[in-house]
């Protein structure tokens, strides 16, 4: 085993990875049109007459109750991390901004007496949105402290520091991109998964990926060896099972 290891560090070749703080933005914009623009696509392809009935069935109200839940619950959970580093600063999570939109859109659904899936019409916009958007934590390097652990392995990215990291955005972007890849091949099948429940079916993979990374990032831990965003992830995974077994349940029995 060492000698293997020796091996792999001798032959690793570290990838210099360009960086600048303001690619950032660049990349939230590209990944906000990227995102608006495959939504529409899906929605005038296959996804008008699902979108028209879940928006009568969800009411005026829903949409202040998913900003509702988003913004706290990115800025809570991505401020609640950082502040426990070293050089505490604000900041925000996509990871919490999804938790908390479920939370807010699930609350106000018990309210109104939805059952269901309300969510299909945005699993495409968000998938393509952290495919797109990932690349953009890459690039602005050590600043968005989204960075990953040190490795040895030869695709090793080095953001300006001199060691060799796990590209933990990479890894979350090409997840994500898998998951598109079979969504759009289910919406092209006219699966009743991608068409009733993609939602729940992506909360669920982003939440089980998203908690595989977690391991190759130097957070601070919370609970033994998991972080904020293992808790957070394994959550909004459970969250996604769940209620997709539940809505299958449910269309089996109607």
């Amino acid at each position: 085993m060492a000698s293997a290891a020796r091996f792999w560090h001798c032959c690793a070749i570290v990838i210099h990875v360009p960086t600048a703080p303001w690619t950032h933005l660049v990349f939230d914009l590209l990944s906000w049109g990227s995102g608006l623009g495959i939504g529409a696509a899906l929605y005038r392809w296959r996804l008008r007459d699902v979108t028209e009935r879940l928006a009568a069935r969800a009411g005026p109200g829903y949409f202040p109750a998913l900003v509702g839940g988003a913004v706290p619950g990115a800025w809570l959970a991505g401020s609640f991390n950082t502040l426990r580093e070293p050089f505490a600063t604000l900041s925000h999570s996509v990871l919490g901004a999804l938790a908390g939109a479920i939370i807010g859109v699930e609350i106000y659904k018990a309210i109104r007496g939805v059952r269901g899936s309300t969510g299909t019409i945005f699993v495409g916009s968000f998938t393509l949105g952290i495919v797109v958007g990932r690349w953009g934590c890459l690039f602005a390097g050590l600043s968005d402290l989204t960075y990953g652990t040190p490795t040895s392995l030869p695709w090793g990215v080095d953001l300006g520091d001199g060691i060799a990291r796990h590209p933990v955005q990479i890894y979350e972007s090409a997840a994500m991109a898998l998951f598109l890849l079979v969504y759009v091949a289910g919406l092209r099948a006219r699966r009743d998964w991608a068409l009733r429940r993609s939602f729940y079916a992506m909360a669920a993979w982003y939440g089980v990926q998203r908690f595989a990374w977690e391991f190759l990032k130097p957070y601070p831990t919370l609970i033994g060896p998991f972080n904020l965003f293992h808790l957070i992830s394994f959550g909004v995974a459970c969250y996604g099972c769940a209620f997709f077994v539940r809505d299958l349940h449910a269309a089996r029995d109607a």
